[in-house]
């Protein structure tokens, strides 16, 4: 397998951020529902909170990592048959996908920098990860309702985030097993293209 992107497939960096990438975005989903279910006094909510800030921050690193490397290496063309209104979908979609990746992580960031409570937050507990400093420094009162507000943000687009990827999901299944085209598996590693 190939390092670098190849006019009819993804290689090796694309397809290991796509898939680890992937799998974080998933798991942050399922933790941040099930963290914000916990009662505040609850043992796990500590801990369950600073995991999720370290794994979102790494999203953030890598997702800015990942959008450099694409930007960098040309992604393989889709294939001739895929219409135009396709072509404009998964443009619009990918485009999405990349402002989400690093946005939500960034209001994240940006919410516990606004906390009225200025909890620490230690990269799996490495070393303090710094607050954003012209939200941290703000007066508690002013970060009270910033806090609130930035928190449903972040939460809106987490869920807009699932469903962009329930549907970019949907969208490589219709192609391998409607369409039959190698869209989806320019994306797998081992696997034979058909063309």
């Amino acid at each position: 397998m190939i390092w670098g992107n190849s006019s009819s497939r993804y290689g090796a960096v694309a397809m290991t951020l796509h898939w680890l990438m992937a799998a974080m975005i998933l798991f942050m989903l399922g933790l941040g529902l099930f963290m914000t279910s916990l009662d505040e006094t609850d043992p796990r909510t500590f801990p369950l909170f600073q995991l999720h800030k370290s794994i979102g921050l790494t999203i953030l690193m890598l997702a800015i990592a990942r959008l450099a490397w694409r930007l960098a290496k040309p992604v393989p063309a889709l294939p001739a048959t895929v219409g135009s209104w396709e072509r404009s979908g998964s443009r619009i979609a990918h485009t999405l996908l990349y402002v989400l990746m690093i946005a939500i992580p960034l209001i994240g960031w940006a919410t516990v920098s606004a906390a009225a409570l200025a909890v620490p937050t230690m990269w799996f507990g490495l070393f303090e990860w710094p607050h954003l400093w012209f939200l941290a420094d703000l007066p508690r009162a002013q970060k009270r309702v910033i806090d609130g507000q930035l928190a449903t943000t972040h939460a809106v687009l987490a869920f807009s985030m699932l469903a962009l990827v329930v549907l970019h999901a949907a969208a490589a299944l219709k192609h391998h097993f409607k369409d039959r085209d190698d869209v989806l598996k320019r994306m797998l590693p081992w696997t034979k293209l058909r063309t």
